[in-house]
């Protein structure tokens, strides 16, 4: 299939001031078009990839200079060159890749005394991508162990009632849940207006990286209004009703949870976390409206990573939905390869034959060979956080049926369209 037959439309910031660049700013007076010669983003090993480039200012085609770098997802470039625009249009080819994988090509011109950069990232064989990352000899027996220790903490819970986040069709409680006899977590529950005993399925939703209130809680009520109860939560214990600056000093403090106890397995910071999992299908599966049947994990980033280990490591769960997982990967940059979220940096210390050994028993790579129910997977190519070298190395190892929804356009999100969409294959999939 030919370059014309995909159009790649991004905008970009103007001004960078603070913070990392998007391929897509909002109200940008430039936009680039970047068309890769394969309409799918895709090429075969030793194959060379052509992208067709263009850059507009206020909607009018310009001239000028492209400096351009190409390299390895995440990496370090190992390529570099100029193109001239000719009426706004320019052709690079990115030569090929002989290991499968992605390169990224990264651009950036000077037009009127302001520099504007784009990039894109296209694919080599793919499919044929393996984790670095090894599996340890006991890492189910290490989780059964995780998850009896947590269960031996009877099952206890508070529920509050949330006026403000309820209406006609959603009745929403504030949870605070007990995970294990040291732990607990909050989460908002979200019941169908009037939900009836045995009626409901059930639906987990882990949150995305960080130290943060709770998010996207209201804003897709279609879960509620299909009839389905929905469990958002955190991960950390900390009440999602405190305000932002009481979670600023927290964050301050605590930002670097995922590198807290890599020294052991035992010690690990997301050890009680991923038990907790566990509890919260303990806990939304003992509701008198669950029906009995059906229970469904979603998330994205973190939240990906954490319904994809929800469903290898709880049976019960029989439909997961994961957007471009984090946690995939992690130990790859100790062997210079490209590594998932959270990018563990060797200069920080953190590739010791310690924390390598630590990081397999968290892997997603590893969870993802135990899923045995349907997942409906997405993940973008542009993503720089979860970057589409390790979603494909967590979707290559799953033996179980299932499903991708691939946007090659996408960065570190998702639309609401494809929210959306995966309730309805959530809906669609109910037994």
């Amino acid at each position: 299939m030919k370059k014309k037959s995909l159009l790649l439309l991004t905008w970009l910031l103007a001004c960078i001031l603070t913070g990392k660049a998007e391929n897509y700013p909002y109200r940008s007076d430039c936009l680039w078009v970047t068309v890769p010669d394969h309409a799918d983003w895709l090429y075969k090993t030793g194959e060379d990839a052509h992208i067709d480039v263009q850059f507009y200012k206020y909607g009018i085609p310009r001239d000028g200079m492209i400096e351009y770098t190409i390299g390895t997802d995440l990496l370090v470039s190992d390529k570099k060159g100029t193109v001239k625009l000719k009426n706004g249009h320019a052709t690079i080819n990115m030569g090929t890749s002989r290991t499968p994988g992605f390169r990224d090509l990264r651009l950036k011109t000077t037009v009127d005394g302001m520099t504007y950069s784009h990039h894109i990232k296209v694919g080599f064989s793919p499919e044929k991508i393996q984790p670095f990352t090894k599996e340890p000899k006991d890492f189910m027996a290490f989780w059964e162990k995780a998850i009896s220790e947590a269960r031996a903490t009877p099952l206890k819970y508070t529920r509050e009632y949330m006026k403000e986040m309820s209406d006609d069709k959603v009745d929403a409680y504030l949870v605070r849940l007990q995970t294990d006899r040291r732990h607990h977590l909050y989460g908002y529950l979200l019941y169908p207006k009037d939900a009836k005993p045995g009626s409901c399925p059930v639906v987990l939703t882990p949150p995305g990286a960080g130290v943060k209130t709770i998010k996207e809680v209201t804003s897709r009520s279609y879960y509620q209004e299909n009839n389905m109860i929905r469990f958002v939560t955190e991960i950390h214990g900390m009440r999602p009703t405190m305000g932002e600056a009481d979670f600023s000093d927290i964050r301050s403090a605590f930002s670097e949870y995922l590198e807290m106890g890599l020294d052991s397995p035992d010690n690990y910071y997301m050890r009680h976390v991923y038990a907790a999992l566990v509890r919260c299908i303990d806990f939304l599966t003992s509701l008198p409206e669950w029906d009995g049947r059906n229970v469904a994990v979603m998330g994205g980033s973190q939240g990906g990573a954490l319904s994809i280990i929800t469903a290898a490591l709880d049976p019960r769960v029989d439909l997961c939905v994961a957007n471009h997982p984090a946690l995939s990967d992690m130990a790859a940059g100790s062997a210079g390869l490209t590594s998932g979220y959270p990018h563990f940096k060797a200069e920080r210390g953190l590739y010791t034959d310690a924390h390598v050994r630590t990081m397999a028993y968290y892997d997603v790579v590893n969870f993802a060979r135990y899923v045995k129910c349907p997942v409906y997977m997405t993940w973008g190519y542009n993503d720089d956080t979860c970057p589409p070298t390790t979603s494909y190395a967590v979707w290559n190892v799953m033996t179980c049926e299932k499903e991708s929804l691939i946007t090659p356009i996408n960065e570190h999100w998702t639309s609401d369209a494809t929210n959306r969409l995966q309730m309805e294959w959530i809906k669609w999939r109910l037994q």
